[in-house]
């Protein structure tokens, strides 16, 4: 269970360092397997505002300094991976010197390469660390990449896990029939990005034929800018779907909680206005749980869409049982503190 990090930011657009030690104290007390830090919820141009290392760097010291509610136990930390090839390595030189166990590696600079360049590319980030694949859908900057892209990545050896984000049912294929294609499904672990539809990917057996069997391969996991939010009944969420794969007891309470989580990831993510509220929406929950101060954002041409304030109260009304006001409510303080 991984959420990906937000970026607290004061009203002068500037790192605000107590508040993002805060969401990181909560994202582990809620109960996460680790953090993804400088990916899109973290805001890309963290790059262009000299963020990126302080961020990375702010979010594993306080993971680190931290003993979540349960007590201590291990993490996947993984860190956001951009840019062209050159920025890229510098990314991974950075991540790794900090800690950082995997690149999630975007391929959204490389947009007019061919498959080779790609796999070149891919090949020579795996060289500095391990790799999670992403697919990030196409209305946030994602590009198409085909079945045999998919293979010929999973085949890396450095390769230890792939986030499916295209928000779309025939690319999320694409990537499982690859992985198997590359006889990869024992070392690759697949999560989920898909926000449009969490719960489904998750219950679902995936299954392909290679030579003349039956393949079945599943979606352990999640690494989702929805889980930025809520995290205690995500973590939740998660553990109950485990539990109910493994007893083979799929309830059709539990089917039915696909289209509820994914109601409220259309007033998250802002589906109405083409996703163009994604992160100012994720950040409205947190300041109205206190975490966050404001909701602002690098750009400030970024913000809440019109009637996106409506369908975020909208939908916490409608899915009490999906929210944690009453946790972030309890733990505030102490996550606040010096």
């Amino acid at each position: 269970m991984i959420p990906a990090h937000l970026l607290a930011l004061d009203a002068g657009r500037q790192l605000d360092r107590v508040r993002q030690r805060a969401m990181t104290r909560y994202y582990l007390d809620a109960g996460a397997g680790g953090l993804a830090v400088g990916v899109h919820s973290t805001q890309f141009a963290i790059r262009d505002a000299g963020l990126y290392e302080p961020v990375l760097e702010l979010a594993m010291r306080s993971a680190r300094d931290w003993t979540p509610l349960g007590g201590a136990r291990p993490l996947f930390m993984i860190a956001g991976l951009a840019g062209r090839t050159a920025q890229a390595r510098r990314e991974a030189a950075t991540a790794s010197t900090l800690g950082y166990h995997a690149g999630l590696l975007s391929l959204a600079a490389m947009k007019g390469s061919d498959e080779d360049a790609l796999i070149a590319h891919c090949r020579e980030i795996a060289d500095l660390m391990p790799l999670v694949g992403f697919y990030l859908q196409g209305a946030v900057g994602g590009i198409a990449l085909s079945a045999r892209f998919w293979e010929r990545f999973a085949a890396i050896d450095n390769v230890v896990a792939i986030k499916m984000a295209p928000f779309n049912r025939y690319r999320t294929l694409d990537v499982i029939r690859g992985v198997v294609a590359a006889r990869a499904e024992q070392r690759v672990t697949l999560y989920t990005g898909n926000d449009d539809h969490i719960v489904l990917d998750l219950l679902a057996p995936f299954v392909f034929e290679r030579d003349g069997r039956p393949v079945t391969v599943r979606i352990q996991g999640g690494l989702l800018g929805h889980w930025s939010v809520w995290t205690l009944r995500a973590v939740q969420l998660l553990a109950r779907v485990h539990q109910a794969v493994a007893s083979g007891q799929i309830s059709a309470d539990l089917l039915a909680l696909d289209s509820q989580v994914t109601d409220c990831n259309s007033a998250l993510f802002d589906v109405a206005n083409d996703f163009r509220g994604c992160i100012a929406g994720c950040h409205e929950i947190l300041r109205r749980q206190g975490l966050l101060e404001g909701i602002w954002c690098l750009d400030p041409a970024e913000g809440l869409s019109p009637g996106q304030a409506e369908e975020l109260s909208r939908v916490s009304a409608a899915y009490p049982a999906l929210t944690d006001d009453a946790f972030v409510s309890s733990h505030l303080a102490r996550w606040l503190a010096a």
